[in-house]
């Protein structure tokens, strides 16, 4: 082969190798640059907002089996608790449901939630429990079906209710355990299960929401 054309096929050849080679740079740095986070594309995260005080976003379940909104109850002091029929304070059925005709008509609803998660205590069925209200304590203050209020499968209500700071929350430690909720629907107040629902200090917190129109 003549040495021109050797040449030729040399020079060809290396300009065929560093296209190549720069296509191949060039594509890495795209991929890169692709790969790279858009620092003026919008943020996909979303906010916990599971330490927000306000907690009237939920939809429950009364014990019947209807869907509600807690949403409802806005505009009203809310004393909800966590409740069992098999508790040596079960007792305190009767004194909430005397809280509630004596402040009702002023803005207070009492809420229950029974819940099994304290020693198997509230083992019944949704219609047994409500029987049991009926026939034993004349509960008339709304009930809710029976939900978990403690641990991974706790409902999202008491999970938030859980990661609120004190005094406004913390996990229930028994049963009826109770949480005061303002007008506005924020968590303000969690009181110990072993607090009955005419304690001195409960009223007078109650008293304080109500007159606060």
């Amino acid at each position: 082969m003549p040495l021109k054309t050797t040449a030729r096929l040399l020079v060809s050849s290396a300009a065929v190798a560093l296209a190549s080679a720069g296509s191949a740079i060039a594509l890495t740095s795209d991929t890169r640059v692709s790969d790279a986070p858009d620092p003026e594309a919008p943020s996909t995260l979303t906010s916990d907002d599971s330490t927000t005080p306000y907690v009237l976003k939920h939809k429950m379940k009364r014990i019947d089996g209807k869907d509600e909104s807690l949403e409802k109850y806005k505009g009203k002091v809310i004393l909800m608790v966590n409740t069992a029929s098999r508790c040596g304070l079960t007792p305190q059925y009767e004194v909430l449901e005397k809280i509630y005709r004596d402040y009702k008509d002023r803005g207070l609803v009492v809420l229950g939630f029974p819940a099994n998660n304290f020693m198997g205590q509230e083992p019944g069925t949704n219609d047994e429990i409500a029987q049991f209200c009926t026939d034993r304590f004349d509960v008339t203050f709304p009930m809710f079906e029976k939900i978990s209020v403690k641990g991974e499968d706790a409902h999202p209500l008491y999970k938030q209710l859980a990661a609120q700071p004190k005094p406004a929350g913390g996990e229930p430690s028994w049963n009826f355990t109770k949480y005061l909720v303002d007008r506005e629907g924020n968590a303000v107040m969690r009181f110990d299960p072993r607090t009955k629902p005419n304690n001195e200090k409960l009223t007078m917190k109650i008293e304080e929401l109500l007159g606060k129109e």
